[in-house]
């Protein structure tokens, strides 16, 4: 995450009376008539008063669009790069879209570009960039089991915001400072919102609110660690395991009560689950390490180097490899999940910070804080395959994506 709270580990804020446990498409030929200078261009056309705003697909003549055509791939691209000021409603904001996975097995992928304000939206099985969701610098995201309601840490107005994906329309509800991830529960009955506060120290927050999501309110709130940043739920539910300033909480959902605490020598900041919940994967930054925590006992049974500032981690489906996003390497390593070594490390963008794995394990997704980019890499050739440019043509600075989610494209 790119909030200056989540990179302190915290101090001075007092702990909850809880066990202590030490750390010990195939992609086919694409049929785009594109010469070496064109690109596809998405553009976004203003309402007027006889015709109502649509986007419009278009080839333009011009290198200046960035596209990127590289391994199958084919990256649509905001097309001006002299563009006048940002446009302020995020339905306005034109996004590359890549067509790396054109074809069935597409999906509907959202990306909270917190500098942005907005949730983006890209359809792989069509090329097309789907609708944008206005946000104020949303950190963390997270989709209903049923895709039908997104929810966005909305960090810079101290809530959650709740969309109808099909209609765009939201809820806020508020849940306390600077929240910065959210989670739903199997069941699609409640949602976890870590509320990180102002600083990491005394005054900070360290509380995960708990939301109903028939309601839209907050209804309760579960004690952690303090700074309370990523948040990931077992695939039952029954648990949900919690990255602070001071290490990883381990949560009862049924009775919010913390049953296990795995202490650490810094802040964690990316958490994933193996496949079969055994393992919870911890990113700690400042050791350049990731730590390799049992779920069973709450022990750390490994830790695995990394590159520089390790900041956000994925698995593949199979469970065999890990992808760090090492904010500091401009790059992301590729871990082999049961010996640890490093098999490789791909170039990406400027602080990568955010992971997305694809249900299918064929495409990693990264997004990159300062480049405003978001890099695809294809998991068969270990490649950045399109690359997703940030802005509408003023700093790729302003849209920071901070993380990814997936969903199947209709």
């Amino acid at each position: 995450m790119s909030n200056d709270s989540s990179q302190t580990p915290g101090a001075g804020t007092d702990t909850p009376d809880t066990p202590d446990v030490r750390d010990t498409p195939d992609v086919r030929d694409m049929h785009y008539a594109i010469g070496e200078t064109d690109v596809l261009e998405i553009v976004v056309e203003p309402a007027t008063e006889n015709a109502p705003r649509g986007r419009s697909l278009r080839v333009a003549g011009s290198v200046a669009a960035i596209a990127v055509v590289a391994a199958g791939a084919i990256a649509i691209g905001a097309a001006n790069s002299s563009a006048g000021p940002r446009r302020s409603d995020a339905d306005q904001v034109s996004h590359a879209v890549p067509a790396a996975a054109v074809g069935a097995a597409g999906y509907q992928v959202y990306v909270a570009a917190a500098g942005g304000g907005a949730v983006a939206t890209f359809n792989t099985r069509t090329g097309t960039q789907g609708p944008t969701y206005g946000t104020d610098s949303a950190m963390g995201i997270a989709l209903s089991p049923d895709h039908r309601t997104l929810y966005a840490a909305n960090t810079g107005q101290y809530g959650v915001l709740a969309f109808d994906v099909a209609t765009k329309k939201s809820t806020t509800i508020q849940v306390g400072a600077y929240p910065q991830d959210v989670a739903v529960s199997p069941d699609g009955k409640t949602v976890y919102a870590t509320v990180t506060g102002g600083d990491t120290g005394p005054g900070g927050s360290n509380t995960v609110a708990v939301i109903d999501a028939a309601t839209d309110k907050a209804v309760s709130t579960i004690t952690v660690g303090s700074a309370p940043r990523r948040i990931v739920l077992s695939a039952d539910g029954k648990r949900a395991y919690v990255g602070t300033g001071q290490g990883v909480w381990i949560v009862d959902t049924a009775t919010r009560r913390t049953v296990g605490v795995v202490h650490t020598p810094s802040d964690v900041q990316g958490l994933a689950l193996s496949p079969d919940g055994s393992q919870l994967y911890a990113t700690a930054p400042d050791e350049d390490e990731v730590l390799v925590i049992s779920t069973r006992d709450a022990s750390v049974r490994h830790t695995f180097k990394a590159g520089a500032e390790p900041w956000s981690v994925g698995v593949l489906p199979d469970g065999s490899k890990l992808y760090v996003a090492d904010i500091n390497s401009n790059s992301v390593s590729v871990l082999d999940a049961r010996t640890g070594r490093t098999t490789a490390a791909i170039t990406v963008g400027s602080l990568p910070t955010a992971i997305g794995v694809t249900p299918d394990g064929t495409q990693v997704w990264v997004g990159n804080t300062l480049s405003g980019s978001v890099s695809v890499i294809d998991t068969a050739s270990g490649k950045v395959v399109s690359t997703i440019p940030g802005g509408p043509g003023t700093s790729a600075l302003d849209d920071a994506p901070t993380d990814i989610v997936f969903a199947p494209a209709s």
